[in-house]
């Protein structure tokens, strides 16, 4: 079975080997590649300002029995993360510009999509008067997903005053939650490979009765195991890391739920707003 990165390699060989009406809809294709897990055979065809058969053809002529067939591959590498970090960085080599755009494009709205099904909305609901109601809420993320966990404790600190701020440091995590007990929540965003230092804090704060809402790519992954919830983040794309931008839009659903339900957030936040300004935290226009 054919993989993405060798599929494009085969499209690169028939635009310098294939007939003119192949070579063209192939390098076509090398800018569009994602557009074939989205279109049927004729949809892709008025895309490409092509004829259906040509979109046959070119299927074959990359060794596939048919379209559906290449169609379905696409389809499932779009769902599939690339190994190591190394391996995405391996997989950008040779691509065009539009290219990734493109895929870029696609795998975002794909991701974020699936925040809007019944099972992530219901997860996300269920979390927000328990959110409300905790003692403290600790923000848990390490490496990339450290900007995550700040932008949730940060923004959540200027409207809530149970958000505990995220430590800078990664030795910090069980410092912190150390002092969780039954009352408290922990928020842990990761994905493969997985950061020990959060998956350490999450095992610390169980054991102390502190409930854990996962926020992580895989209901497999070790922070999913006993966690209270769990919400799955899709984090397909070609970009150097996982993407992040479900993790985002997630801590921001959840930040503009809490508020919703919190008479007193306007009063704060124009507290807080009026402070920075005061002490010159924000330039002035």
């Amino acid at each position: 079975m054919e993989n993405k990165e060798q599929i494009r390699r085969s499209l690169m060989d028939v635009v310098e080997k294939g007939t003119p009406t192949l070579s063209a809809f192939a390098a076509w294709l090398l800018d569009h590649l994602n557009d074939v897990a989205f279109h049927s055979i004729r949809g892709l065809a008025t895309l490409a300002e092509v004829n259906p058969n040509t979109v046959t053809r070119l299927a074959r002529e990359l060794g596939f029995d048919g379209y559906d067939a290449m169609r379905q591959r696409l389809q499932q590498s779009l769902q599939t993360p690339t190994g190591s970090y190394g391996d995405r960085a391996a997989a950008l080599r040779n691509r065009t510009g539009s290219d990734i755009w493109q895929e870029t494009l696609t795998t975002s709205w794909s991701n974020v999509e699936t925040l809007f099904t019944p099972e992530s909305l219901g997860v996300l609901e269920r979390c927000v008067d328990p959110l409300l109601g905790a003692r403290r809420v600790y923000s848990l993320g390490v490496r990339s997903c450290f900007g995550v966990a700040h932008y949730f404790s940060y923004v959540g600190g200027m409207v809530f005053d149970n958000f505990v701020q995220v430590p800078s440091m990664p030795g910090a995590l069980l410092d912190q939650v150390s002092n969780a007990n039954e009352q408290d929540i922990v928020v842990a965003i990761t994905y493969e490979h997985y950061s020990a230092e959060v998956i350490r804090a999450c095992q610390v704060a169980q054991e102390a009765g502190a409930r854990v809402i996962a926020l992580t790519d895989s209901y497999q992954s070790p922070v999913a195991k006993g966690a209270w919830e769990v919400l799955r983040l899709p984090m397909a794309g070609p970009q150097l890391m996982p993407s992040l931008n479900t993790a985002f839009v997630a801590v921001e659903m959840l930040l503009s739920a809490m508020t919703a339900k919190t008479p007193q957030a306007e009063d704060r936040v124009a507290a807080f707003e009026t402070r920075i300004t005061r002490h010159g935290g924000y330039a002035q226009s």
